[in-house]
């Protein structure tokens, strides 16, 4: 399977901040999504991936080429990635038709019909000005003008973020359509869980600068749990031979406990009198980050 972007231990540093030792990979096919609080180094990532910003340590690649480097083989590279970051990028006194006009001049695969046909679908007016759109009209005129250059990686900051319910499915619907190409792949920074849900095969999530944990959406949402326990089956799970140490962790939840597991089916067999759900990627995610070892 082919690796189309790369990171390997990168660090950056910044004053207060620091990106320490990141390591992911973008596979042909697959979609990663991003996960982690505000400022923890989740755009950060992206910008380092995409060359926006130099790194001072470890190894970046995308489409197989060095980002910040310079010359033909990174402008070939350039085609072939659509960006949508968290802003809309488009200058204000443009309007939406005339957006057009900067694909047309900048990418040699540019489908005019296909930005049309988008905007369309995302009711966008073509006459209307860009200062004048709202976050997610901003977000879906980005998308469209990504997508209407061809791309072969997406790479999308928030791009659902500032959308309603019903046009987040919509363009969840697109990015499904997106990865019908076997070759193509996207990796989406988001705070909307539930969009990871949906489209996502691996889950990477990032803490302080750092790796905090990296699955695949199967082990988290098919495999995982949440066990819900009482105060006195603490020393009973805590205890118990069959479970591997160190792998629980554990959050207070008013009078009750939950109990994160690797495996809800093998947690579900030891303690059959123990109720156990299928995890979230919220849930997942907020009790290895604020929980405790069990």
């Amino acid at each position: 399977m082919d690796v189309l972007m790369r990171a390997v231990d990168v660090s950056k540093r910044y004053d207060g901040f620091m990106l320490d030792d990141i390591s992911l990979s973008v596979p042909a096919g697959t979609v990663v999504g991003l996960v982690g609080s505000n400022g923890s180094g989740k755009t950060t990532t992206i910008k380092a991936l995409l060359g926006m910003i130099e790194v001072d340590g470890g190894i970046i690649e995308l489409l197989g080429c060095d980002p910040v480097a310079a010359g033909a083989q990174l402008d070939a590279v350039k085609q072939r990635v659509g960006v949508v970051l968290d802003t809309c990028a488009f200058p204000v006194t443009m309007r939406v038709r005339d957006v057009a006009t900067l694909g047309r001049g900048a990418y040699a695969h540019w489908d005019g019909a296909r930005f049309v046909q988008l905007c369309e679908r995302f009711e966008l007016a073509a006459k209307k000005p860009v200062k004048d759109l709202s976050r997610g009209m901003g977000m879906k005129l980005t998308l469209a003008f990504a997508l209407a250059h061809q791309p072969q990686v997406l790479v999308l900051d928030e791009a659902t973020a500032g959308l309603d319910p019903l046009a987040r499915e919509e363009v969840l619907d697109i990015l499904c359509s997106f990865m019908e190409e076997q070759d193509h792949a996207i990796l989406m920074s988001t705070h909307i869980t539930t969009d990871l849900e949906r489209i996502a095969d691996e889950v990477v999530c990032i803490a302080d600068g750092r790796i905090a944990f990296r699955l695949s959406k199967e082990a988290i949402c098919d495999e995982a749990g949440i066990a819900r326990c009482r105060a006195a089956d603490k020393e009973r799970i805590a205890s118990a031979s069959v479970l591997p140490r160190g792998a629980l962790r554990m959050m207070q939840r008013g009078m009750g406990i939950d109990v994160l597991v690797p495996d809800r089916f093998a947690f579900g067999r030891t303690f059959p009198d123990i109720p156990v759900d299928r995890a979230s990627i919220e849930d997942y995610m907020t009790i290895a980050l604020k929980g405790e070892a069990l």
